[in-house]
Parts: structure tokens; C-alpha cells; sequence
């Protein structure tokens, strides 16, 4: 008889560590002055980047439809995060950018992350955190920024 737990527990487990973390980062980020942001928010001011991007590559970025990246941009300009601006080569084009708030937002998200694993650390080792990354590496794809998984979950994929 095998003392293995149960494969599907694997994918719970994995799920649910990623779940504590970005709960644990939305709880901070709401102490930080930012309690309006959302996990599906950080996907998209991640997919908006430095750059910018208009609503239909966004849905595309994000796994997505047009009409429900428009709806996102919708809540996240309302919310300071964003604002649409005309593009510069089609006036019909209205490009999507961060704010001063946005860049904030992604700013102390990276350094909140960075004390989330130093916790993480403090908890399982560091060499056991640093041998856990490293076998995740393996096992899973190079792009580490996905940022498809909204649609994913919503069966867009």
C-alpha cells in the first residue's frame, strides 16, 4: 500500500499555495493604501505594462474577450489605476496606460512578494524554498508571465 497522498492533491496543494501568497499580497497591498485591487487586476496591469495596450490585445493577452477587458479597464480607470489615451499613429485607437497609481500598485507588489518569500524562507528553510523553486522550474514552462489564466479558468482556452 502506497503512503503517497492522492495525485490529485498535488494540483490543490500547488493551487492553494498560490492562493495563501496572492492573499497575502492583496491583504497588504489593501494596508498600503491600494484595498480596491483585485487578483484578476494584477494579471492586467501586468499585461498593460510599461508600454501600454489597447482593449482587444489585452482580451487577447489575457485569455479573454474584448468586451470583458473593456469592462476590466472600465473598473480599473474608475479606480485610478489606468487611463486610456488617443494613439498617436490611428486617432481611432484609444491606447491603455498606467497611472502614477498603477506603477505604484506594480511597485509595491514586487517588493510585497519579495517579503512573502522571505517568509516562505523563514518557514520551510531557505535551502527547501530555493530546491522547491528549482523543481518547479523543471516541470513547468520557461515563460514565467502566463498571464492567460483568467480566460483559462473561464474555459476562453
Amino acid at each position: 500500500m502506497s503512503t503517497d497522498p492522492p495525485g490529485f492533491e498535488l494540483p490543490l496543494r500547488l493551487f492553494l499555495g498560490f492562493r495563501t501568497m496572492i492573499d497575502d499580497l492583496h491583504a497588504e497591498l489593501s494596508r498600503q493604501g491600494h484595498p480596491d485591487m483585485r487578483p484578476m487586476y494584477g494579471f492586467v496591469l501586468q499585461a498593460i505594462g510599461q508600454r501600454g495596450t489597447t482593449a482587444a490585445d489585452l482580451g487577447r493577452t489575457l485569455g479573454v474577450s474584448k468586451q470583458a477587458a473593456g469592462k476590466t479597464i472600465d473598473n480599473l480607470e474608475r479606480l485610478g489605476y489606468i487611463h486610456r489615451v488617443t494613439d498617436p499613429h490611428d486617432a481611432r485607437r484609444k491606447t491603455v496606460r498606467l497611472t502614477d497609481r498603477g506603477v505604484d500598485c506594480l511597485t509595491r507588489s514586487a517588493r510585497i512578494f519579495e517579503d512573502l518569500r522571505a517568509r516562505w524562507a523563514k518557514t520551510l528553510g531557505a535551502d527547501r524554498l530555493r530546491a522547491l523553486e528549482s523543481d518547479l522550474r523543471q516541470v513547468t514552462p520557461a515563460n514565467l508571465f502566463h498571464l492567460d489564466v483568467p480566460g483559462w479558468f473561464n474555459g476562453y482556452q
